[in-house]
């Protein structure tokens, strides 16, 4: 019998070798392409693990700078700033968030200090020093908005005197990029970077994160009414669009990988420098599953990174940025 030609192209001609399966590869991930989110605590050479994120660790400022240090050398942009607030110093008006020395702040300016080729990048929401455990300050059990933008304002300025680079705002109030973008161009930081959370959703992702700033059991309610319904898609278009046109510079999507047809729209749609953060979630079960030996921990760990740069992200937000750039230098 003779056997029918078989067609001209064969696919598996460009996979045969690892020389041609680089030089046809699509996507490429970096170094330069982390940004490591890092928590800070009080006290001096301390550190404390996380229980349900395991490799992280809360340090004081005089590792995080040594942390930093070590980031900087391995490739890594840009690390951002979660602190460890003392829950003596949370109250229902959160004026610790607007402390110029608060906990974040001293870190911000200990890693300026130390000189360190680093981008410093910290967080714009209220949870950290709200009684509540709310991003937004709580009237009779409403999240207020307006308030709330005033009070962020003060918080974004502290930070960018401290010497902030990047600011994140995280809290999803309506109109508090524009309220930052002005007060910051008002007070000569004009070259204050905003990346806002943009499309932050409602997820059951987050849980590990509270336990890493000490917001587990704090939170009074849910944040349904300010974070974004997890069916909605359009919307998320209209908030990227919005807060392009308030003065964000950079924009990103939260969580990451189940929100990766998210990052695409915004990448095709707007054409912007678009980011992701691969949540305490995503990285507490990849790092789970890794450590029972269900999965292959570095290969998932390069492969989830790649599927955001994939889908169109210029950079993404993950706790595994140290190891990955070891292995990317490697």
């Amino acid at each position: 019998m003779t056997q029918a030609p078989f067609p001209a192209t064969r696919f598996r001609r460009l996979r045969r070798t690892p020389q041609l399966r680089a030089m046809v590869r699509e996507t490429a991930l970096g170094t330069g392409d982390l940004i490591w989110p890092a928590f800070v605590r009080d006290g001096h050479a301390e550190r404390d693990a996380v229980p349900s994120m395991p490799g992280v660790e809360r340090l004081s400022i005089d590792l995080l700078v040594d942390a930093a240090r070590e980031a900087a050398s391995l490739g890594i942009p840009a690390i951002c700033l979660f602190p460890y607030t003392d829950t003596a110093l949370k109250s229902e008006t959160c004026e610790e968030a607007w402390n110029p020395d608060n906990l974040s702040n001293r870190a911000v300016r200990a890693i300026r200090d130390a000189g360190i080729d680093i981008a410093v990048m910290t967080d714009v929401a209220l949870d950290p020093y709200n009684a509540n455990g709310h991003d937004g300050i709580v009237r009779d059990g409403v999240i207020v908005n307006d308030e709330s933008v005033e009070a962020l304002v003060k918080m974004a300025l502290a930070q960018a005197a401290a010497g902030a680079d990047i600011l994140g705002p995280s809290d999803m109030m309506d109109g508090r990029i524009g309220a930052m973008r002005t007060a910051l161009e008002s007070e000569g930081h004009t070259d204050v970077t905003i990346m806002s959370y943009a499309a932050k959703y409602a997820s059951a992702f987050y849980g590990p994160f509270r336990d890493a700033v000490g917001a587990s059991g704090a939170l009074k309610g849910d944040k349904k009414t300010y974070q974004m319904d997890p069916a909605n898609s359009d919307e998320a278009m209209r908030l990227i669009a919005r807060d392009l046109s308030e003065g964000a510079d950079m924009v990103m999507v939260k969580p990451g990988m189940p929100y990766l047809d998210i990052c695409s729209r915004v990448k095709r749609e707007f054409g912007v420098p678009t980011f992701a953060y691969q949540v305490s979630g995503e990285y507490a079960m990849l790092k789970g599953a890794a450590e029972r030996g269900w999965l292959d921990g570095e290969r998932v760990m390069l492969e989830s990174l790649m599927a955001f740069k994939r889908a169109g992200c210029d950079g993404i937000l993950t706790y595994f940025a140290p190891d990955v750039a070891r292995l990317l230098n490697a």
